[in-house]
């Protein structure tokens, strides 16, 4: 009996011990962690259904959490889409529409609004917005790809990294103002070009890859691939990092964590384009205070959707000028629907490009506005294996319809696809009877957004900055981009 006392008295000593220990739960506002992922298509995770890509901490947040099956965003490029996504516009409303153009002062953005209600609010990562948000992070640790970091002198500090973009997570997380609720934008520099052997201990095969239809099946396609599997194996690795530390500090109850990348897979007719390889996001919701463990949601979400969530969490209304819609009600009902379909855009991206689509739930339509121009990808993808071995097989007569896409000139003006039919979109239907009404409703909705949104064609176009044949630098490249004034007619609204 006294033995029974002592091993009780022991026990309420160790349980009083454990729970003065642990780290207080947040109790109020929810903390909240923006991870993206930088050129990640939809579903490469083992989450979405790719049975060869090791992606262990994705499949556990969407185990644990909410998986949206149709996510999109509203470009195809990085940094458009980053500042698309901070400041809660349209990237043609945000004045930074192409690639490497900065976010300009004047802009608000969901997280200077949650900094003003008390949330600390920090950066690790790839950063790519410009210089006028920076204040509205209380740390930012930048990472590039070439392992550097901007110090608080504004000077770049080279660091010890692995290239990835991630090293600072969880540095970041520790960081963080005790006591107060936090905004956290994870942004990875993995699986962004160029590719490197060795980056993981056990390198996916190149025999095991799955290669998509528009590409051709040959060995540099697939290495090409097992390299890019490599790096989101790379950043799952920080993503699991990321969350057993908020499990450490006793917040992951009321910590709702996002998931999404920031365009598609760096590779022809995936990145740049508004097919579903450019646009098309993988969208995890974890939050176990308020996301029921092991859901699927089917209906339509847009990247543009993050900025009013965010605020509507923190107790928050909405900007006037934020585009989107707070999404949260699909979080409480798998019923519910926000979009009846998405709007996405293409810009310049190294190549001009004028490029719009709508989305519903089962059909896309694009509208070429420079039909001329062929869809050329990216200079890191035209750098790649797999586009180096299209040419090889172009120029040997061995690509199909599919293949052929990025070469074809002029393009069809209008596109249009049965995404549930054919989800790769190889089958243009815009011109079929059957299908003119579906066509004429599309373009009908184009034609609203555009106007309500006050999206115009420029009258100017950008040049390239590399050769479309030969992908050699032009002499655009030292050219100064063309001021709004020079590229946009305001009574120009086609």
């Amino acid at each position: 009996m006294n033995l029974q006392r002592i091993l009780f008295s022991l026990g309420l000593v160790l349980t009083f011990f454990s729970c003065k220990e642990k780290p207080k739960e947040e109790t109020s506002r929810p903390n909240l962690v923006l991870i993206i992922a930088d050129d990640m298509n939809w579903n490469d995770s083992g989450a979405y259904g790719n049975p060869v890509i090791r992606t262990p901490n994705i499949d556990k947040l969407a185990k644990e959490g909410m998986l949206f099956s149709n996510a999109f965003l509203n470009t195809s490029s990085c940094s458009p889409s980053r500042t698309s996504i901070i400041s809660g516009k349209y990237p043609h409303n945000t004045d930074a529409e192409q690639l490497h153009w900065p976010l300009p002062e004047g802009h608000r953005t969901f997280v200077e609004e949650l900094k003003k209600a008390g949330y600390w609010t920090g950066l690790g990562g790839k950063y790519h917005l410009g210089d006028a948000v920076k204040n509205h992070f209380d740390s930012i640790i930048e990472v590039g790809t070439a392992g550097f970091q901007l110090g608080a002198d504004g000077k770049q500090q080279k660091l010890n990294g692995d290239g990835s973009g991630c090293e600072s997570w969880v540095s970041l997380v520790k960081a963080r103002k005790e006591e107060t609720p936090f905004f956290l934008w994870l942004a990875a520099v993995d699986p962004h070009r160029p590719y490197y052997e060795g980056v993981i201990d056990e390198p996916h095969s190149p025999e095991k890859v799955i290669v998509p239809p528009y590409f051709p099946d040959t060995p540099k396609v697939r290495k090409d691939l097992a390299l890019y599997y490599d790096e989101i194996s790379r950043m799952d690795k920080y993503i699991g990092d990321v969350v057993a530390e908020l499990d450490r500090q006793g917040v992951s109850e009321n910590t709702m964590i996002l998931f999404i990348s920031d365009n598609g897979r760096p590779f022809p007719r995936d990145k740049t384009t508004l097919y579903e390889g450019g646009i098309k996001t993988p969208w995890i919701v974890k939050w176990p205070k308020n996301v029921v463990a092991g859901t699927r949601n089917k209906n339509l979400v847009s990247a543009i959707d993050i900025a009013p969530t965010f605020l509507k969490m923190a107790g928050l209304e909405a900007l006037d000028e934020f585009e989107g819609l707070d999404f949260s009600p699909m979080l409480k009902n798998l019923d519910t629907v926000v979009h009846q379909e998405i709007y996405a855009e293409d810009h310049w991206h190294d190549y001009e490009d004028y490029t719009r689509a709508i989305r519903t739930d089962s059909l896309k339509y694009i509208r070429n506005f420079y039909p001329d121009l062929p869809n050329t990808p990216s200079a890191d993808a035209f750098r790649g294996l797999t586009y180096q071995s299209m040419l090889e097989q172009k120029d040997a007569n061995l690509l199909n319809e599919a293949q052929m896409r990025c070469f074809i000139v002029p393009r069809p003006e209008e596109e249009l696809y049965d995404v549930t039919k054919d989800p790769n979109e190889l089958n243009n239907l815009a011109m079929l009877p059957e299908y003119k009404s579906a066509l004429n409703d599309l373009r009908k909705r184009m034609a609203y957004i555009r106007k309500k949104s006050k999206d115009v064609l420029p009258k100017t176009r950008t040049p390239d900055d590399f050769d479309r044949e030969t992908g050699l630098p032009t002499d655009a490249r030292i050219r100064p981009r063309p001021s709004k004034a020079e590229m946009f007619n305001a009574t120009n609204s086609k």
